[in-house]
């Protein structure tokens, strides 16, 4: 019985890892070379058992014996991460510290507002700032990049979409039901006990969210159809528990749709929510009843003022 050879491709999906990843850490340890744009496999790639094979249809590609995938250039063993600039701390070294891909790291930042991606590298926001991190640049090339203190190792909301990320659900039930602590709740955090337990969002929408109203379900109908990814109630990324009703990545968008206009309590909860827009400086659309019958002219406009084309 022969050896059997996986593609680059192949090995990703076996690593649960990004074609362009495994290409970038092969990169790393010298297996392959990148020339007149495309891979080329080294000579230590072919001591590491690399062999050139061809498709059809495709043409040349580098396989792997299916036993490379164990390689220790592949281990993702979690360590303390390294201190530089001052006791900070390093995308590396942060998924070094968690056991993910260092490539993961930076988007799952930018997700969350922290940090954005530049012409090249990644640039710090208002908010990365405030959560310890620190901009730096290359000395050779000038790329941008970020650096953090280690108390991002503890932070909450951090900790959580690593969790996400790596599909870990296990949050508390104050994380995934309420908005405000169960032991202390506010006036505002009553009025949102209240709306999740009238309203259950048993909507189904076009892309499978299920959420709370028919208006949230054509909100989130003409967000898919308009192929804009999003998020139905993802949290802020802040200490306040509070949960907007749509995220957009692309743009770092939050839209509130406002539908309890003649509720006192309701409008006790959108004026609390709209103060913690205010303080973090946060990209914010607001929706309300008479939108929902234009949003093909109400959205559009919105979106473009955060550079987001709908058409």
């Amino acid at each position: 019985m022969g050896n059997k050879y996986l593609s680059t491709t192949a090995l990703s999906k076996e690593l649960s890892l990004a074609a362009k990843d495994v290409f970038r850490l092969l990169e790393d340890a010298g297996l392959v070379k990148h020339e007149e744009n495309h891979w080329v496999l080294t000579d230590a790639g072919k001591e590491k058992g690399g062999v050139i094979r061809t498709h059809p249809q495709y043409g040349n590609y580098i396989a792997w014996l299916e036993d490379f995938k164990t390689d220790s250039i592949f281990a993702t063993k979690k360590e303390t991460p390294k201190e530089e600039h001052g006791g900070t701390i390093n995308a590396t070294d942060l998924g070094a510290h968690f056991g993910i891909s260092k490539f993961r790291i930076n988007p799952i930042l930018s997700e969350l507002g922290f940090i954005e991606k530049g012409v090249k590298g990644w640039k710090i926001t208002q908010l990365g700032t405030s959560m310890g991190g620190k901009q730096f640049e290359y000395e050779k090339t000038g790329i941008p990049y970020v650096c953090w203190c280690k108390s991002l190792l503890n932070n909450k909301i951090f900790l959580n979409s690593i969790k996400e990320y790596q599909g870990d659900t296990t949050h508390t039930e104050e994380e995934t039901k309420t908005e405000a602590p169960v032991e202390h709740v506010t006036e505002a955090g009553q009025a949102v006990l209240a709306f999740r337990e009238k309203f259950e969002a048993k909507h189904r929408s076009a892309d499978g969210h299920y959420v709370r109203s028919r208006a949230e379900m054509l909100i989130d109908n003409w967000l898919y159809m308009s192929e804009i990814v999003h998020a139905y109630e993802r949290k802020l990324p802040v200490e306040e528990d509070v949960y907007c009703d749509f995220y957009l990545p692309v743009g770092k968008v939050y839209i509130e749709f406002w539908g309890l206009e003649n509720d006192p309590k309701y409008l006790v909860r959108k004026q609390e929510k709209l103060k913690i827009y205010e303080k973090y400086n946060f990209n914010l659309i607001e929706i309300n009843d008479e939108d929902i019958q234009n949003l093909d002219d109400v959205l559009p406009k919105k979106l473009l003022k955060f550079g987001i084309q709908a058409y």
